[in-house]
């Protein structure tokens, strides 16, 4: 009985063995397999355009436009949320200012952030001869 519990571990441990090598084995068939697809040339990626925010607008760089068709990209962190009909509107802050979006998502949650894609949009609010409009974000 002794002698079957020895084969029986001596059996495991060659079990795990083999699959160590087997893994280290596939490991550099893919290392080797990822350095021979090349064929010597640099890659004729423009990773420059690939940067995540490369498009997206500083919210103090965004004012108050005469058409409604200027479109701007803002990324921040959602700070305060409030309830529209069929709708949602967020207070978005990045390092440079804040801004309200209205959109349509109704899943965001404050502290998270967030990339919007919207148009400019300006409400006015005279109050006793004093402006007290703001710039918002309509998202698209």
């Amino acid at each position: 009985m002794e002698k079957f519990s020895h084969l029986l571990a001596f059996m495991k441990q060659a079990q795990l063995s083999y699959l160590r090598f087997f893994h280290q084995g596939l490991l550099v068939l893919l290392v080797m397999g990822f350095c021979s697809c090349g064929n010597g040339k640099p890659t004729e990626l423009n990773l420059n355009n690939l940067r995540i925010g490369a498009n997206v607008t500083p919210i103090r760089e965004i004012k108050p436009v005469q058409d409604n068709k200027t479109t701007v990209y803002i990324q921040g962190k959602v700070e305060k949320k409030a309830p529209l009909i069929k709708q949602r509107a967020y207070q978005i802050a990045d390092l440079t200012g804040k801004i309200w979006v209205v959109t349509n998502q109704t899943n965001l949650q404050v502290g998270q952030d967030a990339v919007f894609k919207g148009r400019i949009k300006y409400k006015s609010i005279p109050l006793s001869g004093q402006e007290y409009g703001e710039v918002y974000l309509e998202e698209e």
